[in-house]
């Protein structure tokens, strides 16, 4: 599959998107699937970005490029998401462990 700049473009739009929710590096792959459909074109889309400790994973696939690309970049949002709660859930009950050994 060929990288138009239409199809450039619209990866960077959507990839930015999440690059406000968290800053790190991510890692995009889009690819067309052949060979064993009956009809029609399957498109694959990969997001992945890699953390301390932990890398995020979110793929879809579609018959329509663009949707195969919104739903990994929903799919990576979520993913973002629930990675930076447990995060932040984590400090807070360290910090609710230590307010408690120092009442006792």
């Amino acid at each position: 599959m060929d990288l138009t700049v239409a199809l450039e473009n619209f990866v960077d739009e959507k990839v930015s998107a999440l690059k406000k929710l968290i800053d790190a590096e991510f890692f995009v792959e889009v690819e067309k699937e052949t060979g064993h459909h009956k009809k029609g074109q399957i498109f694959n889309c990969q997001l992945e970005v890699r953390l301390p400790g932990k890398s995020l994973v979110s793929k879809s696939n579609s018959d329509d490029l663009n949707k195969a690309i919104v739903d990994a970049k929903n799919g990576m949002e979520q993913e973002i998401k629930k990675y930076k709660f447990k995060k932040i859930d984590r400090t807070r009950r360290l910090s609710k462990k230590t307010k408690t050994q120092i009442v006792k």
